[in-house]
């Protein structure tokens, strides 16, 4: 069940986001970080595609940031572990 709404959150974040620019050569998408959901949901440590999607998505933060939609997911405790983790600065 939390499996089945963990995607269902990452499918409404996808569907919300669908009109974001593009910055920098790179697809703005919360799809893609897919990856990194069992970080966020289940404060797992990040594997090694969460870290390259994450990178990947870097030009992207500050704006999903800045969506009321995703706000919480980009502040959480789980979020900034990640970052951490992964050594990408999400200053906006």
């Amino acid at each position: 069940m939390a499996k089945n709404v963990a995607l269902l959150v990452v499918v409404a974040v996808a569907v919300l986001l669908a009109a974001t620019p593009a910055t920098e050569a790179v697809t703005c998408s919360p799809v893609e970080l897919t990856p990194c959901a069992p970080v966020i949901m289940y404060n797992q440590a990040p594997s090694s595609a969460c870290c390259d999607k994450l990178q990947e998505q870097k030009p992207c933060l500050c704006g999903y940031a800045k969506n009321p939609s995703l706000k919480s997911y980009i502040e959480s405790p789980g979020a900034k572990r990640m970052a951490s983790t992964c050594k990408v600065n999400v200053s906006c």
